[in-house]
Formats: structure tokens, sequence, C-alpha cells
């Protein structure tokens, strides 16, 4: 039997509230756990002694037991000064992907072949104007003042 020390979702849509659980891992997120040790109150500011409340001597007792913290909850820990979380570091986190990248490439060469075309048909030479017959005008302001 696996421990986790997690979060257990309680209160209304829109409106969450956590309890701090200690329950084996293969049970489901809400549901049965083994003992509550604490609660989390996200709506509260974070400066506010009442966002997050444990029983540190339980905690101490389930992570001693082979318990292990969530990501979440040992950030709690954490701040508790109860067990150190290590900082993660992810350098790719905020670059694009391979197909938005291919997409920007195909953008760009899009966009160049668009110059390069405009370019050409600047430097080429105008073509001839082509020879259009031209009404005259005399000949047609006669005819309607004959009728």
């Amino acid at each position: 039997m696996s421990l986790k020390i997690r979060l257990a979702r309680a209160g209304a849509k829109k409106r969450p509230y956590y309890r701090i659980v200690v329950a084996d891992s293969r049970s489901p997120r809400d549901g049965r756990y083994i003992e509550k040790i604490g609660t989390y109150d996200p709506l509260l500011p974070k400066d506010s002694g009442e966002r997050v409340k444990f029983v540190e001597e339980r905690v101490k007792h389930w992570l001693s037991h082979g318990a292990q913290p969530t990501d979440r909850v040992l950030r709690f820990l954490d701040v508790a000064g109860i067990r150190k979380r290590d900082a993660r570091m992810n350098p790719q986190k905020g670059e694009p992907g391979k197909k938005r990248l291919e997409r920007e490439e195909a953008k760009k060469a899009a966009a160049e072949e668009k110059v390069k075309a405009a370019a050409e048909a600047a430097a080429a030479p105008p073509p001839p104007p082509a020879e259009e017959p031209v009404a005259e005008p005399e000949a047609q302001a006669e005819q309607p003042a004959a009728e």
C-alpha cells in the first residue's frame, strides 16, 4: 500500500475548498482517505494564516511512515519548514513546439516569395500599351443631333 499526502476537493462549484488528507494512492481523489490532517482554502488571500492549516505532528508522523506528499502539498510543507522542496527547472517551458516552428518558417518563406515576386514585377519593364481604336467623339456627338 502506497500512501500519499494529497488534496481532496470539497466545496461548491466555482468555490473550491480542499482537505489535506492521507490516502492510499489507488483511491479516488475525493474518495476514501485514512486521515484528514489539514485544510487549504485557495479563495483566501495568500498572506492569510487561514489559507493553509495542518497539524504538523500528524504530517511528520505520516512522513515517517513513508507517505509521499504531492507537489502542491510539498509546497505547503516547504513553506512551513517541514520538508524541503527542490525547485524545478524547465528551460524549454516557454519555447514553441515543432509544429509552430514549421508554420512560422512556412509563413516566412511565403512572405519572402511574395516580396521577391513584387520586386521582379517592379524591375521588369512594363509591357507596351496595346493600341486600342480610339472612337472619335465628334462623330458620336453629331449622330444624336441628327435624329
